[in-house]
């Protein structure tokens, strides 16, 4: 959900002074009311977007449902604080965007899409392939595009191994900026730089430092990010959103949940 005058793209690419929060939500892993109840929580930590997607083999009816849920609880939080003389609706206003594995893995109640190139696959399906089989649908929909690269970095994970990634290794700084000016040159807004879900180590600070050169576009990290301590690293070095996943699923319960999250935020804040 987002305010009525704002589109997604404009709400990613405004300057703040401050790192912000993404948190990942994979369907496969919870059931849609569950998924929801977690996104309400993290927005009440503070996060500010919420991406749906993660897994390579999740069907669109579940993609759907995640997304039908998610968007339900925020409709009842914006309702709740327009009854309250203190309530603050903005702050329920934010976009659930797809990150989805392929064009299988769709909704039209999402705002928006991370339409990304895998852009160091060896592989056509993920440069280009996936994403025509998903355009049409997505015009349909009406659900708007992030126009984004897409990078894997070492170690990669599943998402390297299924995307057929060349990696892009702890030391590769100049390669890494090349691909954020080829990002920048086929008109992307936004690069993201990915280590791989549960990835036992997150992408390298020189590479994001070498990928924020690029200041036209947005840039997003993600993988390997469990601590405070790793997201501040991943903040100072120049990430503009940093993205969690695994934090969220390993989370014992709902508090447990809020007070990992509110340790990442509150360090990518300070």
């Amino acid at each position: 959900m987002l305010r009525d005058e704002v589109t997604t793209l404009s709400y990613i690419s405004a300057k703040s002074e401050k790192t912000r929060h993404i948190t990942l939500i994979d369907p496969a892993k919870q059931d849609p009311e569950v998924a929801a109840n977690r996104a309400m929580v993290a927005i009440e930590c503070g996060s500010e977007m919420i991406f749906v997607g993660g897994s390579t083999d999740t069907p669109d009816e579940i993609v759907h449902a995640t997304c039908v849920a998610i968007q339900e609880s925020l409709e009842l939080r914006v309702f709740a604080a327009s009854q309250d003389p203190n309530g603050d609706e903005d702050s329920w206003k934010i976009p659930v965007v797809l990150f989805p594995g392929g064009a299988h893995a769709l909704s039209p109640a999402a705002d928006a899409i991370t339409f990304m190139m895998l852009m160091n696959s060896k592989s056509r399906k993920f440069l280009v392939g996936e994403q025509l089989r998903g355009a049409p649908y997505l015009k349909k929909f009406g659900v708007e595009p992030l126009p984004t690269g897409y990078v894997v970095c070492a170690p990669g994970g599943r998402v390297g191994e299924v995307g057929e990634a060349e990696l892009i290794q702890p030391n590769d700084v100049d390669l890494v900026h090349s691909y954020a000016l080829t990002a920048s040159m086929y008109g992307f807004k936004a690069l993201y730089l990915e280590a791989g879900s549960g990835a036992d180590k997150q992408v390298n600070p020189r590479l994001i430092e070498s990928a924020s050169k690029c200041d036209d576009l947005v840039l997003i990290i993600g993988g390997g990010i469990r601590t405070a301590e790793q997201a501040k690293i991943a903040a100072d070095a120049g990430a503009d959103w940093i993205v969690t996943g695994t934090l969220t699923e390993d989370a014992d319960n709902l508090e447990d949940l809020r007070t990992k999250l509110l340790s990442v935020i509150s360090a990518i804040n300070s």
